[in-house]
């Protein structure tokens, strides 16, 4: 009788349908690299962890949590391009849903899913190309000091914040964020197509909505979280799997507000140097600043 009971149970599990697996990827931080101590979301820090979601057995689908203000085109382009390729490789569908921030590079990368969900205080958008800096040529008059810029070829030194801005540089650099916004613009025409509901004046023009209105304007889809969406397209049993990485030297600190599964190493004896900090107070006040613009 034990032996019958134990092949009925054996065989109740064998033939009861498999769970649904869902692969659950946070794409969270600045993207792009920003100095020895913090790194941002790049391809190179991103890949395996895109590889494993992918890699699941029984793989239903592909969840993008993201919450990111932007940063590099590049890495953001290079990132999306991956989830892509991989989503028509392996014939998985990819949905996203958007927490504080999905705006520019973080929009760039919610328009690699199939599918963008939101919450009413999400913010999205900012489709367009920023570039920042400051400028020291009066600090420099008041202190005194004198700058001294050598060069082979005539352009190298261009942007430089301590000479008095060139017109023509200023040209060549707008120039220059045209193409990259054009090229951003038609990601979002090639993924969200017939969806979008606003000329493509608004829809480009680096705005940014809540959640909402996003859905409105056709960035976005629905609103939903990640679990309850989950649930009612595969069912009550479906299961997440959280794709993770190593925790990193900042992590471990407490500092930074998320970002990659990818740090920097620290210098021999285990704690950074003095230059390394310093290029890591820079890189925190630049990616403050990215947060800043949403209110963040």
């Amino acid at each position: 009788m034990a032996f019958r009971t134990i092949v009925g149970i054996l065989t109740f599990r064998w033939l009861r349908p498999r769970r649904p697996e869902v692969a659950v990827l946070r794409l969270a931080g600045v993207i792009g690299g920003f100095g020895p101590l913090r790194s941002g979301m790049s391809l190179a820090s991103m890949e395996p962890l895109i590889e494993r979601a992918f890699a699941l057995p029984r793989l239903s689908a592909v969840a993008l949590v993201i919450n990111s203000p932007g940063g590099s085109p590049a890495q953001s382009a290079l990132i999306a391009k991956r989830i892509r390729d991989l989503a028509r490789e392996k014939e998985v569908p990819v949905l996203a849903f958007c927490e504080d921030v999905a705006a520019s590079g973080g929009y760039w990368l919610a328009c690699a899913a199939d599918e963008i969900f939101v919450q009413p205080t999400s913010i999205v958008g900012s489709i367009g190309v920023i570039t920042s800096g400051f400028g020291f040529v009066e600090l420099l008059e008041k202190v005194g000091v004198e700058r001294r810029v050598y060069t082979a070829g005539e352009r190298k030194a261009t942007l430089d914040p301590f000479r008095p801005e060139d017109p023509q540089e200023v040209g060549r650099l707008k120039e220059m964020q045209g193409a990259l916004h054009e090229v951003f613009k038609s990601m979002v025409r090639d993924r969200r197509g017939h969806r979008l509901n606003a000329e493509e004046e608004l829809l480009f023009s680096g705005e940014f909505w809540d959640g909402l209105k996003a859905v409105d304007l056709g960035l976005a889809d629905a609103e939903g979280d990640l679990r309850q969406v989950m649930r009612d397209r595969f069912g009550k049993r479906v299961r997440l799997h959280r794709i993770q990485g190593p925790k990193r030297l900042l992590r471990r600190l407490g500092l930074g507000r998320g970002g990659s599964a990818e740090g920097h190493a620290p210098r021999q004896g285990g704690l950074p140097g003095p230059q390394d900090w310093a290029a890591g107070l820079i890189a925190a006040v630049e990616e403050r600043a990215q947060w800043s613009r949403f209110g963040l």
